[in-house]
């Protein structure tokens, strides 16, 4: 059976589909002694190597949820000073699913399943992830009320969330959704500057674990998640069968819409 030669990189438990293409584009994947093409297939028969290392499937997965510590880099780039898979030290080879900002701690998971982080990471798949923020002045209604509607950050509007109050300087928020630094970018937005940054849960597993330890998922947790996986893949794929059968918000229109989005925020932040 053929396979694209990220798919096949990925199912070995090497890396990520997207850090495959990443190391063919670095000229350091051969097949057969040859540098391939991004997207050329492979079969079982054919000889895979990265760094002249055979990659061999038939691999047993490995799924880990780490309390990623203040200081510590989500990144496998081993140049990298307390880059995260010198921190989990394990002797398997493991790569992170998503990012906490070096600032930020909490819940974040390793595996050598280059294709579940491919699923949970998708932005139509709405996997909820809840963090807890403290931030430096006394946070308002209008605050949570701008928070959960959207903010305009990254050429683009937030999506709706959930946001709770939980004291003066510390709220709950639960997102959908993974763009780059994008609480921090939200508080910031509004006038708060975010002192810490805590994720206590990914879809169906909470942080149960002290800071810098980290613990297997259960065969229970797996199954839930990938329940839950399989359940926001179809919803992923009625949502693009939607947008196909409707409008398609493109260039001019979509940022004038953004545009609107920001002025009925002010108005109602205003109010």
């Amino acid at each position: 059976m053929e396979t694209r030669i990220n798919k096949y990189l990925s199912e070995a438990g090497f890396c990520s589909r997207r850090e495959a293409d990443k190391l063919i584009d670095e000229g350091r994947v051969t097949v057969n002694g040859e540098i391939p093409e991004k997207g050329q297939k492979v079969t079982e028969e054919d000889l895979v190597k990265v760094d002249e290392k055979v990659i061999l499937k038939n691999v047993k997965f490995l799924y880990i949820a780490l309390y990623k510590p203040v200081g510590i880099v989500s990144t496998t780039d081993p140049t990298i000073e307390n880059n995260i898979v010198d921190f989990l030290n394990h002797p398997k080879r493991l790569f992170h699913v998503g990012r906490l900002d070096k600032q930020s701690e909490g819940l974040i998971f390793m595996t050598n399943d280059g294709d579940i982080v491919n699923k949970i990471l998708r932005a139509g798949n709405h996997h909820e992830k809840e963090y807890i923020v403290k931030v430096h002045k006394e946070i308002t209604d209008r605050f949570i009320y701008a928070m959960g509607n959207g903010i305009p950050i990254m050429d683009t509007m937030t999506k709706k969330c959930v946001v709770e109050k939980l004291s003066d300087f510390e709220f709950k928020i639960i997102l959908v959704e993974g763009m780059n630094r994008q609480i921090r970018k939200m508080c910031d937005y509004l006038g708060y500057k975010v002192y810490r940054l805590k994720r206590i849960r990914i879809m169906n597993i909470d942080l149960d674990i002290a800071k810098g330890k980290w613990r297997y998922l259960t065969e229970e947790e797996m199954i839930e998640m990938n329940r839950l996986i399989k359940e926001s893949t179809k919803t992923e794929e009625a949502s693009k069968w939607s947008r196909y059968m409707g409008l398609r918000l493109v260039g001019p229109i979509k940022r004038e819409l953004n545009t609107l989005m920001i002025i009925i925020l002010k108005l109602k932040l205003s109010i």
